[in-house]
């Protein structure tokens, strides 16, 4: 049996509530807890870094699932390691050497996943898949939360299941951008085991909660 996840997006909270956010994640049965990391530079947004992490590690009983957008990743893996990340994702445009800092990322005892822009093609994860413990497809132009899904990466996924079925790797295949009740079916069909959501869980009209239950209704069906 496929283990599905759904990993709320903590980018998409609110900071000035973000333990009883958590709470309400977890009281509503999210399985991870998504962070997305930006440094201005690699992407054109800042946003958390360890500090902010550590502070979710206190509050938070889940999962917590760590994406490094940020250049120079090598240099900030062992903080975030020390602030509590689970996992942390990591971009092939940002690891020459994607193997050795899979390698590295799990001599710090989390579990390791790399990651792509849209524009850049699945094949550029090949020589990493064999070490990776999640890969993970964005369906959106990495750098700000609530963007428009886009259904040019469902093909993507695909492709990235079907290599992961090829060497008979349980990673997960996670999908992060305009995950929603609309969106995550065709994620699911294409695939993908992990969905990270932020404006449907975050901004759902009847709550955090409500919005982590609706889309784990559907992971579940």
């Amino acid at each position: 049996m496929t283990k599905y996840i759904l990993a709320p997006s903590i980018i998409a909270a609110d900071f000035t509530r973000i333990a009883e956010e958590i709470h309400a994640c977890e009281s509503a049965g999210a399985d991870w807890l998504h962070m997305d990391v930006m440094d201005g530079h690699f992407v054109p947004n800042i946003t958390i870094g360890p500090l902010f992490v550590e502070a979710c590690r206190k509050a938070a009983k889940l999962p917590l699932d760590v994406h490094l957008m940020i250049s120079e990743p090598e240099k900030y893996i062992e903080a975030f390691a020390k602030a509590g990340a689970d996992n942390i994702t990591v971009h092939a445009e940002t690891c020459p050497d994607l193997p050795e800092m899979l390698r590295k990322i799990k001599s710090l005892g989390c579990t390791a996943g790399i990651t792509l822009n849209p524009a850049t093609p699945a094949s550029a994860l090949d020589s990493a898949l064999p070490f990776a413990d999640l890969a993970l497809v964005m369906s959106v132009h990495p750098g700000f939360s609530g963007q428009k899904f886009m259904p040019e990466m469902i093909g993507k996924v695909e492709e990235l299941r079907s290599k992961l079925n090829a060497i008979r790797s349980n990673a997960h295949l996670e999908v992060d951008g305009g995950i929603s009740l609309d969106t995550l079916p065709l994620m699911k069909k294409a695939g993908a085991n992990a969905f990270v959501a932020g404006s449907a869980v975050f901004n759902h009209p009847q709550g955090t909660a409500a919005g982590v239950r609706a889309l784990k209704e559907i992971t579940s069906s």
